[in-house]
């Protein structure tokens, strides 16, 4: 099984909403707040392109937001990426 890893921060509806649709399906993950760590956030920036949260990596490949994490679950792609 693929490690989770949901970064974060507050507030943040999609965030909830991700994290919502990752306890749907029974995956476990490591949320990281980013609210309060503005080095980690450029860092995070660096890594993945992307400035929004939530961001999702599974396995150390980034899935992306909420949106794309919920078109990932519906397409099976999700499953995958964990059983990976």
């Amino acid at each position: 099984m693929s490690d989770v890893v949901v970064y974060t921060t507050d507030p943040c509806s999609f965030c909830t909403r991700v994290k919502q649709l990752l306890d749907a399906r029974g995956i476990e993950y490591t949320e990281i707040n980013m609210a309060r760590d503005a080095a980690g956030r450029a860092e995070l920036v660096q890594k993945t392109g992307m400035m929004s949260f939530p961001q999702v990596i599974i396995g150390g490949e980034l899935v992306g937001g909420f949106q794309e994490t919920l078109a990932a679950d519906q397409s099976g792609k999700l499953r995958e990426l964990i059983a990976a």
